[in-house]
């Protein structure tokens, strides 16, 4: 979606490029007959692309759902084939950073691609244990929470980056913390709704899209987790080979992901916070199973 068709008549071939790579003297395909196109069957791929049919529906048994797509990322992760995570803020809301965070540390995840709120929310997590103040054991907001946000930004600001409060023994866990111990590349793309935003945020549109992009290439899986701008944006970057599985609570946003280009999207709906807890409990089932 959203690319021209450039032919290279000598190989042969054509391919997706971004309007913005388009060249000069490039043989681009123009007309209204249009190119018919095939997209890969998703029975080929994985029973969990036909499981239930291609509804996105509140009425499927999560836990099911959940063992098939730790089935899914098991394989890929055995096969050193490439696990991209795309997430927003809510991850952290729910409470979902641990099981996340054990994903990175065990090999489950290979790319992390989100933005500002991501990062922030979560760092506020590891040094104050609220998100937006509110505390993430208790359910209660915390005296002067309301600080905790902008606390954070100014943490990392104070240090210059993440990887520096890392290295300095500030940052010591949560997502960001498990990217950066374990080599795990990330991109942060900025919006102009961001607070600071933090150094590693990319804020030029045009190279965050750029560095999403060459962060993508080869993905095996992606795991779509309570984002619906980035979720979009990432699949219109995805080959229909892809095996793309979004969780949000709102039906819409996985409707919107399907509507908008990426038709291969497996959908579930359902908290992220309890989905991601049943999704690495599985996981962790099957390290043991299998050994490391």
């Amino acid at each position: 979606m959203d690319k021209a068709i450039v032919v290279f008549p000598d190989h042969k071939r054509a391919v997706c490029r971004p309007i913005l790579e388009v060249k000069k003297g490039d043989l681009v395909v123009v007309g209204d007959d249009g190119i018919r196109i095939s997209p890969a069957a998703r029975t080929s791929r994985s029973g969990i692309f036909h499981f239930m049919g291609e509804l996105t529906s509140p009425e499927r048994p999560v836990p099911f759902t959940a063992k098939k797509v730790a089935d899914r990322i098991s394989k890929a992760h055995r096969q050193g084939k490439k696990i991209v995570v795309v997430a927003g803020p809510a991850v952290v809301h729910s409470g979902a950073v641990e099981p996340l965070a054990r994903m990175v540390r065990s090999g489950y995840v290979n790319v992390l691609l989100a933005g500002n709120a991501l990062a922030v929310h979560d760092i506020e997590y590891a040094l104050y244990g609220t998100s937006l103040g509110m505390s993430l054991t208790s359910d209660k907001h915390e005296p002067r929470g309301n600080r905790n946000h902008m606390k954070a930004i100014n943490e990392v600001m104070k240090h210059g980056s993440i990887k520096a409060m890392v290295e300095r023994g500030v940052l010591k866990s949560g997502i960001m913390y498990e990217c950066i111990k374990n080599g795990i590349p990330f991109a942060l793309a900025g919006s102009i709704r961001d607070d600071g935003p933090i150094p590693e945020v990319i804020r030029d549109v045009v190279e965050a899209q750029t560095e999403y992009r060459r962060l993508l290439e080869g993905t095996e899986v992606a795991l779509m987790l309570a984002t619906g701008l980035h979720s979009i944006a990432v699949g219109n970057m995805l080959p229909s080979k892809v095996d793309v599985i979004a969780v949000d609570i709102n039906p819409a946003i996985v409707t919107k992901l399907i509507d908008r280009g990426t038709a291969q999207t497996f959908g579930i709906v359902s908290n992220v916070g309890g989905f991601l807890d049943m999704l690495e409990a599985y996981l962790g089932k099957d390290r043991s199973a299998t050994g490391p």
